[in-house]
């Protein structure tokens, strides 16, 4: 079979088996995560192509044995639901600059949260918590020559909001409940290197993404319902993590493509977050400081993340592609973040060269812990309102996209 056959068969088809797997990557991944960064869309070969995806993600997880400070039983209810459902959306356009030189524009939701447990054992630590984010970045690379294939310098930038709400009891009575609203912003960059031999299919990249300093978090503490009205709050500087990624892809065979990442992401950033009002000192706002009304208490470790997969082509219209991921929870004694096992699966349609239709889905286990007191390192005490168990949950997830070229 000569050079040009096997090009054919491992080119821009196949190349679309790696964009498969990663939209099942936010099926429940640790963290706050959601969609995370993706700037696969920065490697198509085509002078223009746009594309757009959504993933809707389905997490069974279920709290047991729920008790309130001291195992106390309020009669609440010693169950509840532990994940709601949500949409992961990524729209992206790319298009080649001048010669060797590609950029890339996006909206993306990185970060993310939403549970609602409602009125149980545990509503003084939370009876809905629901965080959103949303990404603006320009990505661009330089390619050139470099033995058999492509060397590609990557760098770009991101403007990132982060915002959202907490609700829950303030004394262990109905209705006695208290809610802090946030929003907050910053920019963050990236840098990378990739190199390719289209050929037969290769790539490797390695992207770091910044962290995002968020220094400017404000919102409202509502404590209308204890007699007590709208107070103005902010919180001290955080970071949303930094993340550094590895991506390999190759032919192994004609019409066969393998894949896979591995990814850290510094969580252990995110901690406890002291809420304070606006009329105390910055000073005095400080965990377990004396202006702390009340915190995000997240306590989060840093998580590793490993996927692998193998597509293939099945003629000119059709490929498909499986993967498995192991994401590595964050939480280690303190929430219900552990670890993740997920195995998906995917088909691409291309009805005309330039178009080219998505279709996958995942399913995986949420594995089982227990939520308690833990001692930060920072000497913050959480968990103490709160006592639950979890088993072996399910996750599900269904993704869509579509692809045109110019």
């Amino acid at each position: 079979m000569n050079i040009l056959r096997l090009k054919a068969l491992l080119g821009a088809g196949c190349f679309s088996l790696a964009l498969i797997g990663a939209v099942l990557h936010p099926a429940h991944a640790g963290g706050l995560e959601r969609g995370g960064y993706d700037i696969d869309l920065l490697f198509d070969p085509a002078p223009v192509a746009t594309e757009a995806e959504a993933t809707y993600v389905m997490p069974d997880r279920k709290y047991e044995n729920a008790k309130g400070p001291g195992g106390v039983d309020f009669g609440f209810g010693t169950s509840a639901k532990g994940a709601e459902g949500y949409w992961v959306p990524r729209i992206g356009v790319k298009a080649q600059v001048v010669q060797g030189v590609d950029c890339m524009f996006d909206y993306s939701q990185p970060w993310g949260a939403h549970v609602a447990p409602g009125m149980w054992n545990g509503a003084l630590s939370n009876i809905e918590t629901d965080i959103k984010s949303d990404n603006y970045a320009g990505t661009c690379s330089y390619k050139m020559d470099a033995g058999k294939g492509q060397l590609r310098f990557i760098g770009g930038v991101y403007y990132q909001k982060v915002y959202g709400y907490k609700e829950s009891l303030v004394a262990p009575v109905p209705g006695l409940t208290g809610r802090v609203d946030l929003t907050s912003s910053g920019w963050g960059w990236r840098a990378g290197i990739a190199y390719e031999i289209p050929d037969i299919a290769l790539r490797a990249s390695l992207v770091y993404n910044s962290k995002v300093k968020l220094d400017n978090i404000s919102g409202t503490l509502d404590l209308t319902n204890v007699g007590k009205g709208l107070i103005p709050i902010y919180g001290t500087t955080q970071y949303m993590p930094d993340v550094v990624e590895l991506k390999l892809q190759s032919g192994i065979a004609p019409g066969w493509l393998a894949f896979g990442s591995i990814k850290w992401t510094n969580w252990s950033l995110l901690q406890s977050v002291p809420i304070c009002p606006v009329a105390a000192p910055s000073a005095a706002c400080f965990t377990n400081g004396p202006a702390e009304a009340t915190s995000l208490d997240l306590m989060y470790r840093d998580s590793w993340t490993v996927s692998g997969g193998i597509g293939h082509k099945f003629n000119d219209q059709w490929s498909a592609a499986g993967q498995l991921t192991w994401d590595q929870g964050t939480s280690h004694g303190y929430g219900s973040q552990t670890d993740t096992w997920t195995v998906g699966g995917g088909v691409a349609y291309t009805p005309k060269p330039n178009i080219e239709v998505r279709l996958a889905g995942a399913i995986g286990v949420l594995t089982s812990g227990h939520s308690g007191i833990l001692i930060g390192d920072n000497g913050k005490v959480v968990g103490g309102d709160a006592s639950y168990d979890f088993g072996n949950d399910l996750v599900t997830a269904v993704s869509g996209g579509i692809k045109i070229k110019f």
